[in-house]
């Protein structure tokens, strides 16, 4: 019998078939710079959007979502973590005070099911317009005999820009400076590896109600990371200088406070200054885990941390709830060891 790519496993027609139906939220997400349309070999996206720069300079993120990806699958249900891959990626971009420009996205499959690829790009789309980039491009990659059939994995990367004099670098960040935190919608796309050893990954166990979160365990886990583009922009047009800023990711506090710190310079962070979402104290008493590791692992309710002047940190905190986000003051800067005290 003559053996043609199908029988191999790789559904060519399949592959068209998903192409027609996300082009619907590409076009959704596109900005005046984009050059083309959807099936090139490339995305093109034009350097108008920052010619009147001084110094402009590129900035990039990637990223992926991590074991979360297992939550989609066994609740079926496929239309935010796309949100959660553009989110990681902005959300890293912006901290360096770049505005996103645009996405591409990989998903690699045991098996093109269109309609599912369709929902996956259908959560992209919704990222990409959150953080006001576009999604040019990007690849569905068919694996048959290496990855399950029904199941997939979501990664991409974005690129942005800022002019080289609002570069946010930490060098700025002072004793005396105020730590405005801004809310996370929940666990984000870090700590599922952990989560996943708390608590049965069937659809029986995700499916529980739980009184304290108002929703089930599932809902809670899988709603998307927060995208923070429109916040920080929004403390920049209010003429704000962000002398340092964290995206609160994998390694929770510990790890990622310190990242926007320079040598002679501490954070402290009072954690009751916030209110976590209740989803953190379920976790915690599933797992029995301590506090320590819940905040090494976890962004226990802050997704990203601002170091601002003192003057500055109110009109800050009004900025980012202008822009639909909950912020306060959570700490401050000290002379000290590089590194964070949580108190």
């Amino acid at each position: 019998m003559a053996l043609d790519y199908k029988s191999s496993g790789v559904d060519i027609e399949a592959g068209y078939e998903s192409v027609e139906l996300i082009k619907k939220h590409v076009a959704s997400t596109l900005r005046p710079e984009v050059i083309g349309a959807l099936g090139g070999f490339s995305g093109a996206f034009s350097a108008a959007a920052f010619k009147d720069m001084e110094d402009p300079v590129l900035l990039s993120g990637t990223d992926g979502v991590g074991t979360k990806i297992k939550l989609a699958f066994v609740m079926d249900k496929h239309d935010t973590i796309g949100i959660d891959a553009v989110a990681m990626c902005v959300n890293d971009v912006v901290c360096a005070g770049g505005e996103p420009l645009f996405f591409l996205d990989y998903i690699a499959c045991g098996k093109n099911y269109p309609e599912k690829i369709a929902s996956i790009v259908e959560g992209v789309a919704e990222g990409c317009r959150q953080s006001g980039c576009a999604l040019i491009g990007g690849e569905t990659a068919e694996h048959p005999g290496l990855m399950p059939e029904d199941e997939y994995d979501v990664a991409g990367f974005a690129v942005g820009v800022v002019d080289r004099k609002d570069i946010i670098t930490g060098e700025e960040i002072a004793a005396g400076d105020v730590l405005i935190g801004i809310a996370s919608t929940g666990v984000h796309s870090n700590g599922f590896s952990l989560v996943r050893k708390c608590f049965d990954m069937t659809r029986e166990s995700l499916d529980k109600y739980y009184d304290e979160l108002g929703e089930t365990l599932g809902e809670a886990l899988l709603r998307p990371t927060r995208i923070y583009v429109p916040a920080l922009k929004a403390i920049r047009e209010a003429g704000i200088r962000i002398h340092g800023c964290s995206h609160i990711t994998g390694g929770g506090f510990y790890e990622n406070v310190p990242r926007m710190l320079h040598s002679g310079v501490r954070a402290q962070i009072k954690m009751d200054s916030f209110e976590a979402p209740p989803i953190f104290s379920v976790i915690q008493k599933a797992g029995e885990i301590t506090d320590e590791m819940m905040w090494n692992t976890f962004n226990c309710g802050l997704g990203m941390v601002l170091a601002v002047s003192g003057s500055d940190a109110d009109a800050a905190v009004e900025a980012a709830k202008r822009a639909g986000d909950k912020a306060c003051v959570v700490g401050e800067i000290i002379y000290g060891e590089r590194g964070v005290d949580l108190l």
